[in-house]
């Protein structure tokens, strides 16, 4: 749905985004990670034809960028993240005007006005001017307008920003919605999102492709040795450290906090078993055991924070 192939883009000698290619099915929401400065939104503006790739080209349901740009767009609603609306324009005038430069037939125009109003949360500022409202709202608002025209692709560039808790709780349930029927690039800093959202994520740094999987495969494959997560009750620190030093196939212990600790274990070695009876011979009360996993946040941080980060494949 989604083809790009060696993208790269210059600024006045400067590569922001070098060599790029990926391909996102039909139906899928991928997740486009990266810090501040990566290339991230200049590969969506290219992507959407708002800018000129310096190398490299561009497909999006078989519409190529360079031969038929305006063909191309038809088949995308784009949110960039600061999202340029009309604040004077009451909300429905708004979106009644997307769906005329959309080309959205007019005998469908209400219903798809009232569509996207519900969806987007929008029913109770309908009738307000866009520019009385919250900046969660607004974002709210350049949703809607690019559900308008029922694209094919969605490409969305931080949707949750400006949004309280419970807004951001209902966006995600229609992101989870909406990549049922749509292909939907998503460019967002909240991890926690991507991992409730996201079938794939793509993570990109300094303007190249790092990691491409997805959230559990890039766990798996950043995890490196197995550790194991435990918690006592009343277990002093100091014992519990001098107590496991002598466990075979244990190659190290944390403590996180009080009376939970982090085994670092052997992978070839299963620890569970005779960390059961340190404890009960300790008369240690064990409340939790439990295998450790490395977050997508632990992905992301050790990706984009090493300057000798090898450019990733396929999980």
């Amino acid at each position: 749905m989604i083809e790009v192939e060696n993208l790269s883009k210059v600024f006045v000698d400067t590569p922001v985004v070098d060599d790029v290619t990926f391909f996102v099915p039909e139906g899928q929401v991928l997740g486009f990670l990266g810090p501040n400065g990566a290339g991230k939104t200049t590969a969506m503006r290219m992507i959407t034809t708002f800018l000129r790739p310096t190398a490299g080209t561009i497909t999006v349901a078989g519409v190529n960028a360079d031969d038929d740009p305006v063909g191309l767009r038809r088949n995308i609603g784009y949110l960039p993240e600061n999202v340029p609306l009309y604040p004077e324009m009451r909300v429905d005038e708004y979106l009644r005007f997307r769906a005329d430069i959309e080309e959205v037939p007019h005998r469908h125009q209400s219903a798809r006005v009232d569509d996207v109003v519900d969806r987007c949360l929008l029913s109770d500022v309908n009738r307000q001017v866009i520019g009385t409202l919250s900046k969660g709202f607004r974002q709210r608002v350049g949703l809607a307008g690019a559900l308008i025209h029922q694209p094919g692709v969605l490409i969305l560039d931080e949707p949750t920003v400006g949004l309280d808790p419970n807004q951001i709780i209902r966006i995600r349930e229609l992101l989870i919605e909406l990549g049922r029927d749509h292909t939907v690039l998503l460019s967002t800093h909240i991890l926690p999102e991507v991992e409730t959202v996201c079938d794939r994520v793509l993570i990109i740094n300094r303007g190249q492709i790092v990691a491409d999987g997805t959230p559990d495969g890039l766990r798996s494959r950043m995890a490196g040795r197995p550790t194991l997560e435990v918690v006592f009750k009343d277990a002093p620190e100091d014992q519990v450290l001098g107590a496991f030093e002598s466990l075979t196939g244990l190659l190290g212990v944390e403590c996180l906090d009080e009376g939970r600790f982090r085994l670092e274990c052997d992978a070839a070695a299963d620890v569970r078993e005779s960390t059961f009876r340190l404890a009960v011979d300790r008369g240690w009360t064990l409340l939790e055991m439990s295998p450790g996993k490395a977050s997508l946040e632990d992905v992301f941080v050790r990706l984009t924070t090493d300057e000798q980060a090898d450019p990733a494949e396929e999980v």
